[in-house]
């Protein structure tokens, strides 16, 4: 086959798509392509290159030396092919449609704030926000960014660090009037302890007391699906939550939420990510753009 017949630009973007999200079935659903489509087309480019790129098992792809030189130059021409392409068409600013999906709180308290002054600098640019506490798979749901709280698990993903925040015990004074305001993490066994029910929630509430570092299991008599509902849950006055700073702050300065326990705190900070595909960064203009967004306008450690 001639080389002009052959859109090798195509074929390489698909098989660094290939690699990049693990497998021919995710990165067939992230193209709009079937899974033996993405497979026959890696193996067209295997033979025409006349070497193995990839060692295909069951349950996952590993790279050959040589697919591993092949995939670092690809992404890097991919990068100068979409830079080069940007150059040189009058439509240079980020345009498209961008889907974010965000933890729940994160969302009320800065995407959804933030939104309009990034989508006025902006303009050809039409945000699609997913909010939830649960942690989706970004290529099924064929998501751009998604902001993640708390540990980071091993993946093929790009995570750039938004910042990290406190973890506070708190109640209204509605309820701490009616039950009294524990002292030591013994008092606390006995109060409602509201907890979360999405997957990736803490099991317990760490506490330090006398040098000693314990975790208290979650006993309340209600559960709910995302943090900002645990903090509504609070405000009514039905137990204890432990939330983020960030989401507190003004509850706390308004006097509708009061901290408990804050001399047991042990301090522990909850980092939050951006976390994207687009390893070596060949990233959409649109995509950059709204993560460098974030990083500059995001502080979470005010909060």
């Amino acid at each position: 086959m001639a080389r002009l017949e052959v859109n090798r630009s195509g074929e390489l973007e698909v098989f660094v798509r290939v690699i990049e999200s693990g497998g021919f079935s995710a990165a067939a659903r992230a193209v709009g392509m079937t899974p033996s489509a993405v497979s026959k087309l890696v193996a067209r480019l295997e033979q025409r290159l006349g070497t193995r790129l990839v060692n295909r098992s069951t349950r996952q792809l590993q790279l050959t030396p040589e697919g591993c030189v092949f995939y670092e130059r690809g992404v890097r021409i991919l990068a100068d092919l979409e830079e080069a392409e940007h150059c040189a068409s009058t439509h240079t600013a980020p345009r498209g449609r961008l889907r974010v999906n965000a933890n729940v709180p994160f969302g009320h308290h800065f995407l959804l704030p933030l939104a309009p002054a990034f989508l006025a600098s902006h303009p050809d640019v039409t945000l699609d926000i997913v909010l939830t506490d649960e942690v989706i798979d970004i290529l099924e749901q064929r998501t751009d960014i998604a902001v993640r709280a708390g540990p980071m698990k091993d993946s093929n993903l790009v995570a750039r660090k938004l910042g990290g925040t406190r973890m506070l015990i708190v109640g209204a004074p509605s309820y701490l009037a009616r039950h009294d305001m524990p002292t030591t993490p013994q008092e606390l066994e006995h109060h409602n302890r509201l907890g979360a029910n999405y997957a990736r929630a803490q099991p317990g509430w760490p506490l330090r007391h006398a040098g000693e570092d314990a975790v208290l299991p979650i006993n309340g008599n209600a559960q709910a699906s995302d943090g900002e509902a645990l903090r509504q849950l609070a405000l009514a006055g039905l137990g204890l939550a432990r939330l983020a700073a960030f989401q507190v702050r003004e509850d706390l300065a308004a006097g509708r939420l009061l901290p408990v326990l804050e001399h047991c705190n042990p301090g522990d900070i909850e980092e939050v990510h951006a976390v994207y595909v687009g390893q070596g960064g060949y990233l959409p203009l649109r995509v950059r753009a709204f993560l460098d967004f974030l990083v500059q306008t995001v502080d979470l450690d005010k909060h």
